[in-house]
C-alpha cells in the first residue's frame, strides 16, 4: 500500500468566508529561489518595522510569531487593522502588515480604543513568552530544562506556511503548539518546502489535476536560522558520491522553535536542489534521499545550531535514519556498537500512525547500497548486518524504516487503543513468544490542540459559561461538565451562526472563481451555492484514500435521493479532500464524487468543495451538523477531524475504529459496529452501508428535525452537549501531551551520558 493510504463578520457581509485559494492559475510558475539572495525575507521583518509607527512597532514582531494564529484577541486585532485586506490575505498578518496603507496605520497610532486593543494583546504576548508558570516547569522541572527534538516530514500550522498535506502534519502542528503551551523544550525539525504539497484543481469533467507552485516566503514568518557564532546555519550529508549542501529556516511557534532543511543553495547541483521542493513527491530515490536529509541531516542540523537533546522523537518512520546518524557519533567516540544502540535506544521515542504493514517505507537493497556504502562501516557493522537492521518478514530484500527504528527505539507507542492493539500484534515476531498484551508498545491517542480549530463564536460562549481561562484547562473534565448547562437557545444560535459562515464561505469562493473565469457554470452549482442553510449538513473532508470509502453513501441511490429530497426533513452533503497524484483509485472515489454533484436529479444536495486544507477545514469542522467518516475497520489509525468536530458541536456518525472507539458512549453521537477485519471487502462495505442508511433515517434525521415550538431541537442539543462534555477534555493536546510526558518523555531522559 503506498504512503498515502496509511472571524468576525466584516462589511458587506464579505466576512461570511475567507477563501483561501479562489486565486487558482492553472500556469505554474517555474520562478527561482535561492534562500541566500540578500534583501528577501530576513530583511522584510525590519522594513516592515520601518514603515510602522513607533508606538505600533511591535506589530512585526507579533506576526512573526504563530502564537497569534491560536490567540483569539491577536487574531482581532490584526482584523482591526484592516478588515477586508484581512479576508484578501487569508488572515496572514505578514502579508496584511506588508500591504496595509500607511495613512491607516498612522490613523490606528491615535486611536486610543486601538491603542487599549494593542496593550492587552501584547501583555498577554510578553506573558506567555515569559514561560513563569508553565505546566512543565511547575510539575517537571527537571525535564523542562532538558530538550525535546520532535522529526516530522510535515508539520500543519497555518496555511501561510504551506508545508502539510494532510493528518500527520497538522498533529505534528498542534503538537508543537501545545507543547509551547505546556512550556515543554521541543524543538521541532522538518523541511522547508518551497512549493509545498499541490494544489488541487477539479476540471469541468471532474478530475482531479495537481500544480506545484513556490509560495512567497517573503509572504511567511519564517527566517535564517543562526549557528551559536551568529553565521546561518548551514551542513552537510552525503549522499552516495555526491556531497550534498543545505541551509536551515526556523519559524517561531509560541516559546518553541521549529528548523526546516532547504536544499535550494547554489553550491548543489540542480537536482539536489530540488531535493527539499516537495512534500512526497518524486519516486523511491527521490524519497530515500529526502529521508536521508532529514534524518541524518536533521541530527547533524541540530549539532550544528549547538543543540543536544536529551529525547529524539521520530513522528512516524520518515526521520528513522536519524537513529543511525546517533550510533554514528557515539561509535565515533569510541563506544562500541552494541553500547552506541543502547544509548540510542534509551533516549529514542518513536510513534507510528500506520496500521498495516504495506503502508511503511521500504527501500530496495540496491538504493541501500547506493547511498550507504561506507557508512555501514562507520557504525561498526557489515553490510549484512546493517541490512538486517530493517529487515521484516513482509520486507522481501527490502530495508523497513520502521523496522529500523522499532529496533532502535525503547519507547514506542500506536496513536489510539485501538491501533496500539493492532500494532502489538503487526510487530510481534520482533518479541517472539511474548504475549500480545505484554508487547512494549505503548498507546497515547492523538488529540487536538483546541485554542486553534475552535470557532470564535464558540469560544465566547465557552469563556462566558466554562470559564474565560477555559483554554489553558483543556483536558479538566470537571470544567467541561459545566456545559450541561448552557442554555439550548444560546448554544443553537451559535450553532446556526458557526453553519451560515461555512455557507457564506462557500458561496464566497464559488462566486470568486466564477469572477475570475476559474470555474465553468456546471462547477459554480456543484461548489454548494444552492446549499440550504436550514438543511441537516454532513461533512466529509479527509484523503481521498480508498480505504476511507468516501462513496459508501452513495451505494444505494435511491435510498440516499430519499434522504435528500425530503421536503420537510431535507438532508445536503459537503465534500472536500485530495487524492495523492499517484493514488488512481483515489483519484477516481473523486470523479465519482463529482459524478453525483453533477446529477441534477440530487438536486444540489451533494458539494465538492476544491482544494481542501488548512483554512477550509476550520470551516468545515466548525459548520456542519454531522461529521462522516466510514473507514474500513481495522485501517483507522486514529484520526483527529472528528475530535475537532466534535469540540464545535458537531456529532460523529463514525465506524467504531481509531479514536471513535474510545469516544464513543453511546449517547454523544452515532457509531457504526465493523463486521471483524476476517469479513471480505464486500460483506464490509454491505454492512456498514446499511447500518450507515439505517441510522440516518431512524435516529439522526429525525432527532434533527424534532423542534419544540421555538423552533429549538432539544433532543440534539442535549446530545451535542453530551458530545462536547465526553470529548473535548479526552481528546485535546493537552491530555495528549502530559501522556508523552507520563509515559515516554521522562522514560527516555533516563541514564543519558553527560556529554550528550
Amino acid at each position: 500500500m503506498p504512503p498515502w493510504h496509511s472571524p468576525k463578520n466584516g462589511p458587506r457581509g464579505i466576512r461570511q468566508g475567507t477563501p483561501n485559494s479562489h486565486r487558482w492559475s492553472p500556469v505554474i510558475a517555474h520562478t527561482h529561489y535561492s534562500p541566500l539572495n540578500k534583501g528577501v525575507f530576513v530583511d522584510s521583518p525590519n522594513s516592515m518595522k520601518r514603515s510602522l509607527p513607533q508606538n505600533l512597532n511591535r506589530l512585526s514582531e507579533l506576526a512573526q510569531n504563530l502564537w497569534w494564529s491560536w490567540t483569539l484577541e491577536a487574531r482581532q486585532l490584526f482584523e482591526t487593522i484592516d478588515p477586508t485586506l484581512w479576508f484578501l490575505t487569508n488572515h496572514n498578518p505578514v502579508k496584511l502588515l506588508a500591504d496595509v496603507q500607511p495613512d491607516r496605520l498612522t490613523r490606528l497610532a491615535e486611536d486610543p480604543s486601538f491603542l487599549r486593543q494593542y496593550s492587552a494583546v501584547f501583555r498577554l504576548f510578553d506573558e506567555y513568552l515569559a514561560n513563569k508558570k508553565s505546566w512543565a516547569g511547575t510539575h517537571h522541572a527537571d525535564l523542562a530544562k532538558k530538550t525535546i527534538a520532535y522529526f516530522s516530514a510535515e508539520f500543519g500550522l497555518h496555511a501561510s506556511v504551506p508545508i502539510y498535506s494532510g493528518g500527520l502534519g497538522i498533529l505534528a502542528g498542534d503538537h508543537c503548539k501545545e507543547a509551547s503551551d505546556l512550556g515543554l523544550p521541543l524543538v521541532g525539525v522538518g523541511f522547508m518546502y518551497p512549493q509545498g504539497y499541490f494544489r488541487q484543481r477539479i476540471t469541468p469533467e471532474g478530475w482531479q489535476e495537481a500544480a506545484y507552485a513556490p509560495f512567497n516566503r517573503d509572504e511567511s514568518p519564517i527566517h535564517l536560522a543562526q549557528t551559536p557564532s551568529g553565521e546561518p546555519c548551514r551542513f552537510t550529508v552525503d549522499m552516495g558520491s555526491r556531497r550534498v549542501t543545505a541551509a536551515v529556516w526556523k519559524l517561531l511557534v509560541g516559546r518553541i522553535t521549529l528548523f526546516l532543511i532547504d536544499t535550494d543553495v547554489p553550491e548543489n547541483s540542480p537536482e539536489d536542489r530540488a531535493l527539499s521542493a516537495r512534500l512526497y513527491g518524486g519516486d523511491q530515490e527521490m524519497r530515500i534521499c529526502q529521508e536521508i536529509l532529514l534524518g541524518i541531516g536533521g541530527v547533524r542540523m541540530l549539532r550544528s545550531l549547538g543543540i543536544s537533546p536529551s529525547v529524539w522523537h521520530a513522528n512516524e518512520g520518515h526521520s528513522a535514519f536519524l537513529t543511525l546518524e546517533r550510533i554514528r557519533e557515539f561509535v565515533q567516540k569510541g563506544s562500541s556498537h552494541a553500547e552506541a544502540c543502547e544509548l540510542v535506544r534509551q533516549s529514542t521515542v518513536f510513534t507510528t500512525h500506520t496500521p498495516v504493514p504495506a503502508g511503511h517505507d521500504v527501500f530496495p537493497h540496491h538504493l541501500m547500497d547506493r547511498y550507504f556504502t561506507g557508512y555501514w562501516e562507520q557504525l561498526g557493522l557489515s553490510r549484512d548486518e546493517f541490512l538486517r537492521l530493517g529487515e521484516t518478514p513482509e520486507s522481501h530484500g527490502g530495508f523497513n524504516m520502521t523496522a529500523l527504528v522499532m529496533r532502535l527505539s525503547a519507547h514506542v507507542n500506536g496513536v489510539s487503543r485501538e491501533h496500539g492493539r493492532v500494532t502489538r500484534e503487526m510487530w510481534q515476531h520482533f518479541w517472539p513468544g511474548l504475549p500480545t498484551d505484554q508487547i512494549p508498545i505503548r498507546s497515547v491517542t492523538n488529540g487536538i490542540h483546541a485554542p486553534t480549530w475552535i470557532s470564535p463564536e464558540l469560544h465566547h460562549l465557552y469563556s462566558k459559561s466554562l470559564s474565560p481561562n477555559w483554554t489553558q484547562t483543556c483536558d479538566d473534565p470537571a470544567m467541561w461538565q459545566r456545559v450541561m448547562d448552557v442554555p439550548d437557545h444560546e448554544l443553537w444560535a451559535v450553532r446556526q451562526a458557526m453553519k451560515r459562515k461555512l455557507m457564506g464561505f462557500i458561496r464566497e469562493r464559488a462566486r470568486a472563481g466564477w469572477m475570475h473565469g476559474h470555474l465553468q457554470p456546471s462547477q459554480v452549482l456543484t461548489r454548494g451555492t444552492l446549499m440550504d442553510p436550514e438543511a441537516l449538513t454532513i461533512g466529509f473532508a479527509r484523503r481521498f484514500a480508498t480505504y476511507k470509502r468516501a462513496t459508501l453513501l452513495f451505494r444505494d441511490l435511491e435510498r440516499l435521493k430519499a434522504l435528500l429530497q425530503d421536503r420537510w426533513r431535507p438532508v445536503q452533503l459537503i465534500f472536500a479532500g485530495k487524492a495523492h497524484p499517484a493514488d488512481e483509485p483515489g483519484r477516481y472515489f473523486i470523479h465519482e464524487v463529482l459524478s453525483f454533484c453533477h446529477d441534477h436529479k440530487l438536486g444540489g444536495h451533494v458539494a465538492f468543495l476544491e482544494d481542501y486544507e488548512m483554512h477550509m477545514a476550520k470551516y468545515l469542522v466548525q459548520g456542519v451538523d454531522i461529521w462522516l467518516n466510514t473507514p474500513r475497520f481495522p485501517l483507522e489509525a486514529s484520526g483527529t477531524s472528528g475530535m475537532k468536530a466534535a469540540l464545535n458541536g458537531v456529532l460523529n456518525l463514525s465506524v467504531l475504529d481509531g479514536w471513535w472507539v474510545e469516544g464513543y458512549n453511546g449517547a454523544n453521537g452515532w457509531g457504526i459496529q465493523p463486521l471483524s477485519q476476517q469479513a471480505d471487502v464486500q460483506a464490509q462495505d454491505h454492512h456498514d452501508a446499511e447500518q450507515l442508511y439505517r441510522l440516518l433515517e431512524q435516529e439522526v434525521v429525525p432527532l434533527f428535525y424534532q423542534r419544540d415550538r421555538d423552533g429549538i431541537p432539544r433532543g440534539w442539543l442535549q446530545m451535542v452537549k453530551e458530545c462536547i462534555r465526553t470529548t473535548a477534555p479526552q481528546f485535546c493536546t493537552t491530555r495528549m501531551l502530559k501522556d508523552y510526558v507520563s509515559l515516554m518523555y521522562r522514560a527516555a531522559t533516563v541514564r543519558m551520558p553527560a556529554t550528550w
